[in-house]
């Protein structure tokens, strides 16, 4: 399917609509669901953290040097701490990341599993042990302020209703008395009530944001790596070989279609229209115009007619229907496109599925078209075996050519046992 509504819940916030659409309730039950996990952290990290940090605050208070017996407590308890920390994280970083699709569709790879020495030696791992401790240490007090900050608003709104009670309503800077005094709190709490609204979203934007940066890295050699070639060099192929392909046409292939075309057509006149051969001239007639047409579009226009008729998201759609497997497509693309850049950005994702077809082995894959400010992006991935690789003439070395004549570049990411991710990004320029 093909949807043009934003994938994630940062960009569902910058439309007019947002107050009135599933993403603020998506955000809610995104951030309804982190306080589980993140308070089960911040107690795992206060029972073992606590006794080292009141072991080093008596130690600062007494103003003695740290005895042996207390420094080797302080060490064991540190070495615990990080000895455990790559484990733990290897649980929590995939709840994080189903639980990231609340409020992003995009997808999220998974690393996979390559041993327990590879969680003390890799890179993504630590950055997996960088995102549990934050969401157990930074992750609670930014919701406690954000629940304090609401229940404040709760107060203002229902003054009136207990102002007068026992000692008044009690807010940070002043006290409220009596229901009269309490109207102009109430007032500015129903006003700034839709706020609080756009703030849930802001949050899990947040959150969904550095869940994002921390955990959408391929592990190892699997890191995204940029297939570059020399453009210079390829503009001037293609320009070459694209000139010899039109000559190829012009003088030899066009020259017989057309006679064939003609032969057909003489047939036309001398046979009669009753004959039952009439019918088939008629038939291979036409075929042989729409081939010469074709071709003409091949060498000078090298252009799929569906991209004319339909658009890039339309076209896409198009080659998501015709796909051998479950295809979603997600396209963000309103302003108009460079035919250079949606023709690129077409027989991206064309060659794209068909590798998906013939290697890797998905039962699903998916598309997101997304025009940010200055450039187009193309993401393809599929959940297969992984494994792609450019110097095995896969197909994306071609694929690369085309993206660097057009001023882009081609990512890779197809760690061994999948995901594969390609990602391309074309200037496009208003």
């Amino acid at each position: 399917m093909t949807s043009a509504q934003p994938v994630h819940v940062g960009a569902a916030l910058l439309r007019p609509g947002y107050p009135f659409s599933s993403w603020p309730w998506r955000a809610l039950a995104y951030l309804a669901t982190t306080v589980p996990v993140a308070g089960v952290l911040s107690a795992g990290m206060l029972i073992v953290g606590a006794p080292l940090i009141a072991a080093v605050n008596a130690v600062r208070q007494q103003g003695r040097p740290i005895s042996l017996p207390l420094a080797l407590f302080l060490t064991v308890g540190a070495l615990t701490m990080v000895a455990l920390a790559p484990l733990v994280s290897v649980a929590v970083c995939a709840v994080e990341r189903w639980r990231l699709g609340i409020v992003d569709a995009r997808p999220l790879p998974r690393p996979p599993w390559r041993g327990v020495w590879a969680r003390y030696t890799t890179a993504a791992a630590w950055r997996e042990v960088a995102y549990t401790v934050w969401l157990g240490s930074v992750v609670p007090v930014a919701y406690w302020i954000f629940a304090l900050i609401t229940l404040l608003d709760l107060m203002l709104v229902a003054s009136p209703w207990t102002a007068g009670h026992a000692d008044g309503v009690v807010v940070w800077w002043t006290t409220i008395d009596t229901p009269r005094q309490a109207v102009p709190y109430a007032i500015l709490g129903g006003l700034l009530a839709p706020l609080l609204w756009y703030g849930v979203g802001a949050l899990a934007a947040a959150q969904g944001a550095m869940a994002r940066w921390l955990l959408d890295q391929p592990v190892d050699g699997a890191a995204l790596r940029e297939v570059t070639r020399s453009r210079a060099r390829l503009v001037d192929a293609y320009e070459s070989e694209r000139r010899r392909i039109e000559r190829d046409v012009h003088d030899g292939a066009q020259p017989r279609l057309t006679s064939l075309a003609l032969q057909l057509s003489l047939a036309r006149l001398d046979v009669p229209e009753e004959s039952p051969a009439a019918k088939p001239l008629a038939v291979a007639h036409e075929q042989a115009k729409g081939l010469m047409v074709m071709l003409r579009q091949i060498v000078h226009g090298i252009r799929p007619q569906s991209l004319t008729d339909l658009g890039l998201a339309g076209a896409v759609r198009e080659l998501a229907n015709e796909a051998t497997i479950p295809v979603t497509v997600h396209a963000d693309v309103e302003r108009p496109l460079p035919e250079l850049i949606e023709t690129t950005a077409y027989f991206v994702v064309s060659e794209s599925l068909g590798n998906v077809a013939r290697h890797a082995r998905a039962t699903r894959a998916q598309v997101r078209l997304v025009a940010e400010p200055g450039r187009l992006v193309v993401e393809v991935s599929d959940d297969g075996r992984g494994g792609a690789d450019p110097a095995l003439g896969s197909g994306l070395t071609g694929l690369a050519d085309r993206v660097a004549a057009a001023g882009g570049r081609l990512l890779l990411a197809s760690p061994p046992g999948g995901p594969t991710l390609v990602r391309v990004e074309l200037p496009c320029r208003p």
